[in-house]
């Protein structure tokens, strides 16, 4: 895939970019293992000061910045606003926790230690961490890895999805610019092609990818025979569960409304599949499907606009083909199910009901705008609808009976379970998958504990 800038509105290609050559890739390696001997040993104090500053160029060219995310992968211009802001909350959180989350850790001595012995855990950075990062959340994806990774005095080298160079680019200038030393954040513009050769190089220590199930299993082989730390976090087709003792119906489609279209459905942690008692399945269908056609589809710098167009023409095609197949195999369409045609990468919002288990919907992750709608006919049938899938992100269910918040709590295979509300990603909360989504947490403590050596220290 070329490395370029294509507005996914238009179909346009407004800026391409050179690959780096082998010579240049090799310098940044070298500059990133450079960079690391001595920025490992700065202060958290020193590395919270770049953070925050950091933070506050995020705050200052909010607007611009999330320009380049609407015109690279056509997010809402708000919705690209919000994640430029969620980059400055988790660089300032990070720059105000890490520290803590990386004390030394002290442990009981065991009977047949001296009384002077001290025995504790110190987390001490690795080295080079290689981040491949898709183009969904071309910010919040990098920061949520960059921030946690830099505090505990690793330095990143950053392999961007192909169709969101400026961003890419845009994030190194803003981490050298707040003052991170030369070498410890460089963005790398090359194909996915050298990856490989990039896990196997002895200055990467680490790596981390966000991305799809195919890929993850291509670095997570990589780094595995490599010996190297590796975080994935996965594709999702996470459950939606609502049963009868929900109050508020209404409030429920919204909720399910907002989540599955969240990032004009281009997201892992969307909500994918609604299964409804079979109670208020009807009422909940008909309600979802007013909901899902009186959004507007269009321009996505115009605030008026609910849902823009998908990242790459690739992405429609592909869509397309699992909703037509999984009409073929039984499903039923209710509304949508068409490309919008024209130039530019337009899927309507769409929903699919009576999903047979034959259909490609049954068991792959549809990656846009598309709703899937199950019935269940009680909690236990919810559950085995929910974990039957190869995935096993996120999920939400959504009652007012407390054994059921329990039940549905421990019950759901997944790495994240939300009760009455929908999944997200947040710094202060813990993230990532189980199952075929990956494996590794992200965010939280996790975030900074996750590319270090925790260092087991006795001293007597």
């Amino acid at each position: 895939m070329a490395i370029a800038t294509t507005n996914p509105a238009t179909g346009e290609t407004v800026q391409e970019f050179d690959a780096l050559t082998s010579e240049q890739l090799e310098e940044k390696l070298q500059r990133a293992w450079d960079a690391f001997q001595s920025y490992r040993d700065t202060t958290f104090e020193q590395r919270a000061g770049w953070l925050r500053a950091a933070a506050d160029i995020f705050d200052a060219e909010n607007e611009r910045l999330a320009e380049l995310a609407t015109l690279e992968m056509g997010k809402t211009f708000a919705a690209a606003k919000a994640e430029v802001t969620k980059c400055a909350l988790g660089c300032r959180w990070y720059a105000d926790h890490a520290a803590e989350d990386l004390a030394d850790v002290e442990w009981p001595k065991p009977k047949s230690a001296p009384e002077n012995a001290r025995i504790f855990t110190r987390y001490q950075p690795l080295g080079p961490v290689l981040a491949v990062m898709p183009w969904n959340f071309p910010f919040w994806q990098v920061l949520r890895f960059a921030a946690p990774a830099l505090m505990a005095g690793n330095v990143g080298l950053l392999k961007h999805a192909s169709n969101v160079p400026q961003v890419a680019l845009a994030i190194e200038d803003v981490l050298t610019r707040a003052g991170f030393p030369d070498g410890a954040f460089q963005t790398l513009l090359v194909g996915s092609s050298v990856i490989e050769g990039v896990i196997d190089d002895d200055r990467v220590r680490a790596v981390t990818l966000t991305g799809s199930e195919p890929a993850g299993r291509e670095v997570g082989a990589r780094a595995g025979q490599n010996v190297k730390t590796s975080v994935l976090e996965l594709g999702g087709s996470d459950p939606f569960i609502v049963m009868p003792s929900v109050e508020d119906l209404d409030e429920v489609v919204t909720a399910a409304v907002s989540s599955r279209m969240l990032n004009n459905g281009q997201s892992c942690i969307n909500a994918k599949r609604f299964i409804v008692h079979e109670q208020i399945a009807d009422e909940f269908t008909q309600k979802l499907v007013a909901k899902m056609e009186s959004l507007t589809m269009g321009d996505p710098m115009d605030e008026n606009t609910d849902l823009g167009p998908m990242s790459q023409a690739q992405g429609v095609e592909d869509l397309d083909s699992q909703v037509q197949d999984s009409v073929g195999a039984g499903a039923r369409l209710l509304t949508g199910g068409k490309p919008a045609g024209g130039p530019g990468n337009w899927y309507p919002a769409t929903v699919l009901a009576d999903i047979p288990k034959e259909a490609r919907a049954y068991r792959e992750e549809l990656f846009g705008p598309v709703a899937l709608v199950f019935r269940a006919s009680d909690a236990d049938d919810a559950i085995r609808i929910a974990n039957d899938s190869d995935f096993g992100l996120g999920g939400s269910a959504w009652t007012s009976d407390e054994d059921e918040k329990i039940k549905f709590a421990t019950q759901v295979e997944s790495g994240m379970v939300y009760i009455n509300k929908i999944t997200e990603s947040t710094p202060e909360v813990p993230f990532g998958g189980a199952k075929n989504s990956g494996y590794g947490r992200e965010l939280a403590s996790f975030g900074p504990q996750s590319f270090v050596n925790a260092k087991t220290i006795w001293i007597q």
